[in-house]
């Protein structure tokens, strides 16, 4: 009897433009990770709120509704939620500066290469 492989690594893309939030799915999902989306910081904190906690977060920044350093408090502020690392995904200025202080395990600027993307997640995910 074989042993059965481990289960998905969980993905969570919050991330407001609809192209780029599914390309980044569809890559992911692709490599054999489970990945969800959300289109605002608020989304993502529902869903979060509502289900298993994915492995890893890939936060955009700048989004209507709950921008990313709005998210980034709540999430923290949160006792179930605090521990789920966070890696920006902007195009922002400075982004690594940015990242670093709403305190994200890492930073991609965009447009973001999909070995750039691939190495990151498996980094915050192994």
């Amino acid at each position: 009897m074989t042993a059965a492989p481990p289960p998905a690594k969980r993905i969570l893309v919050v991330e407001d433009d609809a192209f780029t939030r599914e390309t980044l799915t569809t890559l992911l999902a692709i490599e054999g990770f489970t990945v969800t989306g959300a289109a605002n910081g608020q989304e993502a904190l529902d869903q979060l709120r509502a289900g298993a906690a994915p492995d890893l977060i890939l936060l955009d920044l700048m989004m209507p509704v709950k921008d990313g350093w709005q998210f980034r408090r709540e999430q923290a502020e949160d006792p179930a939620l605090a521990s789920i690392p966070v890696v920006v995904v902007s195009a922002a200025c400075d982004v690594g500066r940015k990242a670093a202080s709403i305190g994200a395990a890492g930073f991609l600027q965009k447009p973001v290469e999909p070995r750039v993307l691939l190495a990151a997640v498996r980094g915050h995910t192994s």
